[in-house]
């Protein structure tokens, strides 16, 4: 198997995050040994997490393009089927969610083939009008709606959403210093370090609750940090591996941790209406899939459309 031709760009920003890692690594075993909590504890399992997540991600992106695609594939599949597992089920549709798991392959068939035409309408418009007709045959009207909405609300965010992030791998007309890979290696560490940036900066210095109801611990003053750090991640990143201008890279940061933060507490926002604090124990440290991919229900379809409409 070839692997995918990485720039020299591509390389130094994987060998940074690998660095990121091993100082937080060094760092968590001194708060460890020194302060032995639950706290430290916790951060370590995250940490230990991190380094499970950042091999497999870069192995996908590296290894080949297939790959890449089958790894982003498989993810959309599992964020699909955490979400199910929350979800109340009437039986008599469970049919239906086999036609919504069905989605995954064919979507990614008409990435692979770079049909973005079909692409682009085949859920929104096709999928949506078709899942109805199975409850229909069945003839089960109870609950018809809250199903109906429920697995289309599923589709939408964690099949369509989440499949932008493989289109920006075939994406066309890229040079050779940038790649689909590189953009969605862009895409991916702002937002997972917003997420960071966010939470620390909330923990130094919120007080003043920015939606309470919704998820308590967000702030103002973390959701501003956030958005101050990651623009300014962005502009370190951007000639590395994106194509974008400095005010591209400028409005790519606002823009991705905005969408980030809203894609955050969309996810809280269901997990609170199912009382739960976490989606599933999946991840150490970090709680489920959908607790790591919330943010890129929003950023990864916003920023495709974002980078495809101005640069290709």
């Amino acid at each position: 198997m070839n692997l995918n031709k990485l720039s020299y760009e591509m390389m130094i920003v994987l060998m940074g995050l690998f660095v990121v890692l091993v100082i937080s690594t060094i760092i968590s075993q001194i708060l460890l040994r020194k302060n032995p909590s639950d706290v430290t504890q916790n951060i370590w399992m995250r940490i230990k997490s991190w380094w499970v997540m950042c091999i497999i991600f870069s192995l996908a992106l590296v290894i080949h393009k297939t790959v890449s695609l089958v790894f982003m594939a498989f993810l959309c599949f599992i964020a699909l089927k955490e979400y199910f597992s929350l979800i109340p089920t009437n039986r008599s549709h469970r049919l239906v969610y086999l036609w919504a798991y069905l989605t995954i392959p064919v979507q990614f068939i008409l990435i692979y083939n770079g049909l973005y035409g079909f692409f682009i309408i085949f859920i929104p418009v096709y999928i949506f009008l078709l899942i109805p007709i199975q409850a229909l045959i069945v003839g089960e009207t109870k609950g018809f709606l809250h199903s109906m909405a429920t697995i289309q609300w599923g589709i939408m965010f964690f099949v369509f959403g989440l499949s932008h992030l493989a289109y920006l791998i075939v994406l066309p007309g890229l040079d050779s210093t940038v790649s689909g890979a590189s953009l969605v290696l862009f895409l991916v560490i702002l937002t997972q370090a917003n997420d960071v940036f966010q939470y620390i900066s909330g923990k130094l210095f919120g007080k003043r609750k920015i939606i309470p109801k919704v998820s308590p611990n967000k702030t103002w003053a973390g959701f501003i940090g956030g958005v101050i750090l990651t623009t300014i991640l962005a502009t370190i990143l951007g000639p590395l591996l994106t194509p974008f201008s400095l005010l591209g890279m400028l409005v790519a940061g606002v823009y991705i941790s905005i969408s980030g933060f809203i894609g955050d507490v969309n996810i809280s926002a269901l997990k609170r209406d199912l009382n739960i604090k976490d989606t599933s124990q999946a991840i150490p440290g970090h709680g489920g899939v959908l607790d790591r991919v919330d943010s890129l229900t929003y950023t990864a379809p916003l920023f495709f459309h974002f980078t495809r409409f101005f640069y290709f």
